[in-house]
């Protein structure tokens, strides 16, 4: 194996991905006459192509490098084809008060970029028989109002079409233990209503993503946060990736910390600063430090390397059978323009169509697929995308606010898919 190549990522089976037999991720391929029903015609990019965009000293390599110059951008960037590297650059400090620099074997927070192992999982029990897509949350769960426990079914959880609301968050509470984050969230999933009819598309219900948690943990009788690690994250080959808790946070010199903006301009360690609870008006949310670990369903933390291998999982069929991969990534109910990320701007990259999938949105831009997800806090902005038609997958994970997260994701997909 090259020495710029993803380490423990087997490369036969790499060259899989660009359409020629990817499993999960044939879908769309360049090379595949009979694309399956519900995907976009073959992409008119060549799968092997290197655009000049994506090398080193491209043009998405000098802005990622102008915005690290600017203080716009802390953390690191990598750009996979087919398994080998052609772009990796870190930035900026993992923990300014040890003087530990960003590199790509530093874990980043996730925030809700974490959301898809949730429904890998679901559909790993699913594949097992252990549990069915149209099963009712009553049909795993009790405490649910009746109406939800009798309609709502884990596939519209997964699509985002569940109907329900958001229940407020206590932001202050600091959480000292894994037993307490879960008691909170299993009686804060309880307080969602439903509001609309099951199958209404919803915006970003935060029960969507822990109820289905409640269930994996109700089916495999282990903690989400166990059974994730262990079955996802395990099989993926995802050494550096976990549900770390807020004292591995503290000590450990391989997770970066958030650097957090507070309303004076001044940013502070959001893991050391506790008591800095009021962010920035232009970085609303939580503290990412008050939370011992992150919600089951939700975040994690993961090194850049770690997320191109879970990519290659998704394709080979090592984390989910072939059909199960293509359920959850098949578009599931369209989005506007400003869903899933590619926000609706005149520096947005046009999107020619953007989906709901389990947990993800999924877009066809520059005629190709777009599969991925992105997340935010105080401190914290993560993206990963799945070029399946080309075999790209892009990775961005950044540990300070100021990033323009949203543009150089923007930028990724302009360079990937020459989208202008």
């Amino acid at each position: 194996m090259s020495s710029d190549s993803v380490r423990g990522v087997d490369r036969r089976r790499l060259l899989r991905w660009g359409g020629v037999a990817a499993a999960g991720v044939v879908a769309s391929g360049a090379q595949v006459a009979d694309a399956h029903p519900g995907h976009a015609a073959p992409a008119r990019t060549d799968p092997d192509t290197i655009p000049p965009d994506t090398r080193p000293g491209g043009a998405y390599d000098r802005y990622v490098a102008k915005l690290a110059a600017e203080d716009k951008f802390s953390g690191v960037v990598l750009l996979s084809h087919r398994g080998r590297t052609v772009l990796s650059r870190s930035y900026g400090m993992a923990d300014k008060e040890k003087g530990i620099r960003n590199d790509q074997g530093v874990a980043f927070s996730l925030s809700s970029a974490g959301k898809p192992f949730g429904a890998v999982a679901v559909l790993q029990l699913a594949q097992q028989g252990r549990l069915k897509l149209w099963d009712t949350v009553g049909t795993h769960l009790s405490g649910f109002a009746k109406e939800i426990a009798e309609k709502v079914t884990i596939h519209h959880l997964l699509s985002g079409t569940s109907g329900l609301s958001n229940p407020d968050v206590d932001v202050q509470r600091v959480f000292q233990s894994r037993e307490e984050v879960r008691e909170y969230n299993e009686r804060w999933a309880r307080q969602a209503e439903l509001v609309a009819a099951p199958g209404t598309p919803t915006d970003h219900v935060g029960a969507e993503v822990a109820i289905p948690a409640q269930i994996v943990e109700a089916v495999t009788g282990t903690t989400y946060w166990d059974y994730v690690e262990e079955h996802v994250f395990g099989r993926c080959g995802m050494t550096g990736t976990g549900f770390y808790t807020r004292p591995q946070w503290l000590t450990d010199e391989r997770i970066a910390h958030p650097y957090m903006e507070l309303a004076d301009g001044s940013r502070v360690d959001a893991v050391r600063n506790l008591d800095k609870g009021s962010p920035s008006p232009h970085q609303p949310g939580r503290n990412p430090g008050r939370s011992f670990i992150d919600a089951p369903g939700d975040g994690g933390f993961a090194t850049a390397r770690d997320l191109v291998r879970f990519a290659h999982a998704l394709g080979d069929g090592t984390v989910l059978d072939r059909r199960y991969a293509e359920v959850l990534t098949g578009a599931k109910a369209p989005l506007p323009p400003q869903g899933g990320g590619l926000r609706d701007s005149d520096r947005a990259v046009p999107a020619d169509a953007g989906f709901a999938a389990y947990s993800l949105p999924v877009h066809i831009t520059g005629g190709q697929w777009v599969w991925g997800r992105a997340g935010g806090d105080p401190g914290v902005g993560a993206s990963w995308n799945i070029y399946p038609d080309t075999g790209w997958v892009g990775v961005i994970l950044s540990n300070c606010d100021g990033v323009p997260l949203w543009e150089i994701i923007d930028q990724e997909i302009r360079a990937v898919t020459g989208s202008r």
